[in-house]
């Protein structure tokens, strides 16, 4: 087994490999797990494939988390691992701590996740906890290095800063006339990110996204 072969399934689903290390137990993993891999949305491409599955045309709650447990359920049996989500809680795994254990994501400077290929778009479908101890590639570069930062004034009402998220300013904000930009392409902070502009999102996935958040 290689982490190869787990990218190459996982992207007949439009997901990647979006970070992986080997844990401890201090780490929250499962016992015996020696790699836990980390599944993201592949773009451009995920949300037509996602959209046109079983999940999204039956009209019951939970699409894309249904979805997510179905295949990333397939893909642990596959390699024989347990699957793991961020969603099913409480409790709630760990998937922030995670994700910057694997070394492929990193406090913002607006405390959102940063990831070197997703930016402030970073997401996590699920995880694979696996038995054995692949071996994996080198960490990239943290993406904020040398980046102007701005995501720092993106927000127009300073909802996200180094110090955490104001939902509550969030949501107010987004009850208003002026809020509608954010509705219907995501959140200015997050758009305003570098790499995140070059990952290929569609503004509908991001309505829909921001639709089960301000409801």
């Amino acid at each position: 087994m290689t982490l190869a072969a787990i990218e190459a399934a996982a992207s007949a689903h439009r997901l990647f490999v979006s970070g992986a290390f080997h844990p401890t137990l201090a780490d929250g993993t499962p016992p015996g797990t020696r790699t836990l891999v980390l599944l993201s949305p592949a773009e451009p491409g995920f949300w037509p494939h996602v959209t046109a599955t079983p999940e999204f045309a039956d009209a019951a709650q939970d699409p894309l988390d249904r979805w997510s447990a179905r295949v990333i359920g397939a893909l642990a049996q596959q390699f024989r691992a347990t699957a793991l989500f961020p969603f099913g809680g409480p409790p709630w795994l760990p998937f922030y701590d995670w994700a910057l254990r694997s070394g492929a994501a990193w406090h913002s400077p607006v405390s959102l996740l940063v990831h070197h290929r997703m930016g402030l778009w970073a997401s996590y479908r699920g995880a694979l906890a696996l038995p054995e101890a692949l071996a994996l590639p080198a960490h990239p570069p943290n993406p904020c290095n040398g980046c102007p930062a701005p995501c720092r004034t993106a927000c127009p009402v300073a909802a996200l800063t180094p110090r955490g998220y104001n939902v509550a300013a969030c949501h107010g904000f987004l009850d208003t006339p002026a809020g509608e930009s954010c509705l219907s392409f995501g959140c200015a902070a997050r758009r305003a990110c570098p790499p995140g502009a070059a990952y290929g999102r569609l503004a509908e996935q991001s309505a829909w996204h921001m639709r089960q958040f301000h409801q």
